[in-house]
């Protein structure tokens, strides 16, 4: 076994990448009630663009990116990208730590529903059945009455959407596309839309707001150099369930850091979900190895 392909290596960057990813998320969720979303979203963004300037792939230049064989799509990525990025640290900054991510994890069962309707799949039983176990979930977390679903839910829920909308994107895209258009897509819209939207009520991050929109920021474009890093030694089969370490994390840091403390239905909720999605995920890879495209990149800088 040589030292670029490493199956363990791998696997261990993938934790190191999930984990980092939580770390972001965390800093931004700290970042609530400091600086308005948008703010957020562009900063965090910009800190994250000076770490991706090295995810370049060696065989790729970056003027590559402007070189698209369907640039329509690739900017439909990049818009799902940045509306996912813009509602997640909304859901991060109302939410419990611990239910943003898991209705956010429910993106692999809206995937199944949307590639029946717009790529004609045939979806079995067993994949049916993970999709009611992912909905059994969010029922448990909003409660059968919906007495607490709140604004910040339906936030995390339309990430979900847009992420399934991003898996249904690059599977069509298949080969067609470079990595550094569909990473340059995600920063530039990520960029424009929340420097957009930020103007009209813009002030300046205060001093102590600045070391955590660098962390959130840095810590997203290393965990995507991570991941970079990790399916370049081993099979994206065996770095991607890593993802679902999150779900852990979010519970850990939720409690440890924000005094988060899910009750029994909410916990069963999330692991309904992380079962459901980790299984649809394990069909999925089975059937199509889409995940060897979307490993590369989250929905969301």
């Amino acid at each position: 076994m040589t030292a670029a392909h490493s199956p363990l290596k791998g696997i261990g960057l993938g934790f190191l990448a999930y984990f980092l990813f939580s770390c972001s998320d965390a800093n931004v969720k700290a970042l609530g009630g400091h600086l308005p979303v948008f703010e957020i979203g562009f900063f965090s963004t910009l800190f994250a663009a000076l770490v991706l300037l090295f995810l370049k792939p060696r065989d790729e230049r970056w003027r590559d990116a402007i070189r698209m064989r369907r640039p329509g799509l690739v900017a439909l990525r990049g818009l799902a990208g940045g509306v996912a990025g813009i509602l997640g640290i909304y859901a991060f900054t109302t939410l419990p730590f611990a239910e943003a991510y898991a209705l956010i994890f429910l993106s692999p069962s809206i995937a199944t529903i949307l590639s029946i309707f717009l790529l004609s799949e045939q979806v079995g039983w067993r994949r049916w059945l993970a999709v009611a176990l992912g909905f059994a979930g969010v029922l448990a977390i909003v409660r059968p009455g919906f007495e607490t679903l709140e604004l910040g839910h339906l936030a995390a829920f339309a990430v979900s959407f847009c992420a399934a909308g991003t898996v249904i994107i690059l599977r069509t895209l298949g080969q067609t596309e470079r990595r550094v258009s569909l990473l340059a897509a995600v920063i530039v819209t990520s960029l424009v839309m929340n420097g957009v939207l930020m103007l009209p009520n813009f002030h300046w991050p205060q001093l102590q707001d600045l070391p955590n929109l660098a962390v959130s920021g840095g810590f997203a474009g290393a965990a995507q150099l991570c991941l970079i890093l990790a399916a370049r030694s081993a099979p994206a089969n065996q770095v991607a369930p890593a993802q679902y370490s999150q779900m852990v994390w979010a519970l850990l840091i939720g409690a440890i850091f924000f005094s988060e403390f899910p009750d029994l239905p909410a916990v069963i909720g999330i692991g309904l979900i992380a079962i459901s999605g980790l299984f649809t995920f394990l069909r999925e890879e089975t059937k199509g190895r889409w995940w060897s495209r979307t490993i590369l990149q989250r929905d969301r800088v």
